[in-house]
């Protein structure tokens, strides 16, 4: 018998605070925001943007 198990229907991460998702390169800091924002819109947790020049 087949033992229950099925097809996987997606992929999971485990992605802990404070972590990096998305980096951007080549395209100005305008750009960047605007992809991000419409990006972080799909995902189910609060998101924010940083920029190199706030960490340094």
């Amino acid at each position: 018998m087949g033992k229950g198990k099925g097809s996987p229907e997606g992929w999971m991460a485990v992605v802990r605070p404070g972590r990096v998702l998305y980096e951007i390169k080549g395209v100005n800091e305008a750009t960047a925001r605007e992809a991000l924002g419409l990006a972080s819109q799909k995902l189910p947790v609060p998101t924010r943007f940083v920029s190199r020049q706030d960490i340094l």
